[in-house]
């Protein structure tokens, strides 16, 4: 895995993710998306397992409910494509990222 697949993982998935298992993913699923799109999959799964909500009365209340969100929509945006990781090819056509901003046709004039 390159340095910049895995920093990008890193910044998807956290600091505290393990390399290791990271690395294996990637080299079974061939991709970095499909490894960060897994991995926040099965975190969204273990917080499902758990309450959403825990509460001691007039103490303390505790919800989960926000962060499962948070990962639903992570994973949506990972899902649709967004952002672009390191090791998916550039789309030529896409004018962002190749720095072209169209197409000018030159036309010759008529002489006079």
């Amino acid at each position: 895995m390159e340095t910049a697949v895995q920093a990008w993982l890193i910044s998807k998935l956290g600091k505290a993710t393990n390399l290791t298992d990271l690395a294996a993913r990637y080299t079974r699923l061939g991709a970095a998306r499909p490894v960060a799109i897994e991995v926040l999959n099965e975190r969204l799964a273990d917080l499902r397992t758990q309450a959403a909500t825990v509460g001691v009365s007039g103490v303390v209340n505790v919800s989960y409910s926000e962060n499962i969100k948070a990962l639903e929509r992570e994973i949506a945006l990972l899902e649709s494509g967004k952002p672009p990781a390191p090791d998916e090819p550039t789309d030529p056509d896409d004018e962002a990222a190749t720095g072209h901003l169209g197409v000018i046709q030159l036309v010759a004039r008529p002489r006079r």
